[in-house]
């Protein structure tokens, strides 16, 4: 069997000193899956990112990263990055300490997540292995792809891939030229609540509490709309950051006072599981971003959960609601104001919303959406030979 194999510019070969050969397609690929360094992969740790890896992760594959406070999760095979003490900077101590598990595990493909640095690191540090880089966020925002150069050497030297196809734009925008490829985040629909037959006439935010997700429209409008509607409630699940230790910033110490008197109750951080149980019981699931949401997963799962859903044009976020759900601009009151009240005053409108959301919400399930990726996968094994070898 051939070894993957890398070209310079000048057309010589370069075997790689990690991966394996390429071997059949029909034998799943062993894949290296490379988290953000911030990311930890425990319960009670793991942020959105390493939540969906572990949604992904085949039976062949191994997820790396710094090790957590707690045991990992058991259900993937997990191994820490040890840094490597050198004077190098943190990111080159990381990506070393990723490169040594990577000559032992010897991957046919290596998948780093939302860190374009480590992934043309790990391109010159793993000659000859495919990496894939998988976009979470605005690119024109991170290091080694703010400029078109940038993401146009980027796209020459690994494989591009985006959770929504508002970050593909991104990435191509400016007149860069990359091939971006775009595969959704997903959603585990077996393992959500079951959504209420009988919901409660209830409003619900479900987000970080800061004004780019819209926090104080929420509560600007449900001051309006519990005042004309009784028997209606409001609450907002979330703090500042993820995590029970998330600090009492200026916004949201401003923001409780307006809360208390329009009716809407600030229950704090909360387990996932708490927040996807509340989006099972609630009527409507707002989400009023104002910063443009690079895919817009608390929808998903609102609609996942069947709650008739509410959200801005920002972002990816028409890209998941689509033409199921309600949109209204957060920085116009009174067309947040109607669009929540006539979900309000119109019980067959939610009920259709909500079976048409969780109707879509299929085409993310995590099934249909770990298929999409081993494709991908193995298009990108078969194609790596013709992709040039990076140079800085």
């Amino acid at each position: 069997m051939m070894r993957a194999q890398g070209r310079s510019g000048q057309g010589g070969a370069s075997a790689s000193p990690v991966g394996r050969s390429v071997g059949s397609l029909g034998a799943p690929l062993r894949v290296l899956t490379v988290l953000p360094p911030r990311e930890r992969f425990a319960a009670g740790e793991a942020g959105a990112i390493a939540l969906l890896v572990r949604r992904m992760a085949g039976d062949a594959e191994t997820v790396v990263g710094l090790p957590p406070a707690g045991a990992p999760f058991a259900d993937v095979r997990f191994a820490p990055v040890a840094p490597v003490f050198r004077p190098f900077s943190r990111i080159q101590r990381y990506v070393a300490g990723v490169r040594r598990l990577a000559l032992s595990i010897r991957p046919d493909l290596v998948e780093v997540h939302n860190r374009p640095d480590v992934a043309l690191a790990l391109r010159k540090a793993c000659p000859g292995v495919p990496i894939v880089l998988v976009l979470h966020n605005d690119p024109c925002g991170m290091r080694r792809a703010r400029t078109a150069s940038e993401r146009e050497q980027l796209g020459q030297a690994v494989a591009v891939v985006a959770v929504s196809e508002w970050v593909r734009a991104r990435f191509i925008s400016q007149g860069v030229t990359a091939c971006v490829r775009v595969l959704p985040n997903s959603l585990d629909l077996a393992a959500l609540p079951p959504a209420e037959v009988e919901r409660e006439p209830l409003l619900l935010f479900a987000g970080r509490i800061v004004a780019d997700k819209g926090a104080d429209a929420f509560v600007a409008a449900c001051a309006q709309v519990l005042s004309r509607h009784a028997g209606w409630r409001a609450e907002m699940i979330g703090a500042d950051r993820f995590g029970p230790d998330s600090p009492e910033t200026p916004f949201l110490a401003a923001l409780r006072p307006q809360a208390e008197q329009a009716g809407v109750t600030l229950r704090g951080y909360l387990p996932h599981e708490a927040v996807v149980q509340a989006m099972s019981r609630a009527a409507v699931v707002v989400v009023p971003s104002r910063w443009p949401e690079p895919f817009g997963m608390a929808a998903l799962e609102a609609m996942g959960c069947g709650a008739a859903v509410v959200a801005s044009h920002r972002g990816g976020l028409p890209d998941v609601v689509g033409e199921v759900g309600l949109y209204a601009d957060p920085d116009d009151l009174e067309d947040l104001v109607a669009t929540l009240e006539r979900l309000v005053t119109t019980p067959s409108l939610r009920a259709e919303i909500g079976q048409a959301g969780h109707m879509r919400a299929r085409l993310f399930d995590a099934s249909a959406v770990r298929e999409k990726r081993s494709l991908l996968h193995e298009d990108v094994v078969r194609e790596w030979r013709w992709k040039g070898l990076f140079r800085a």
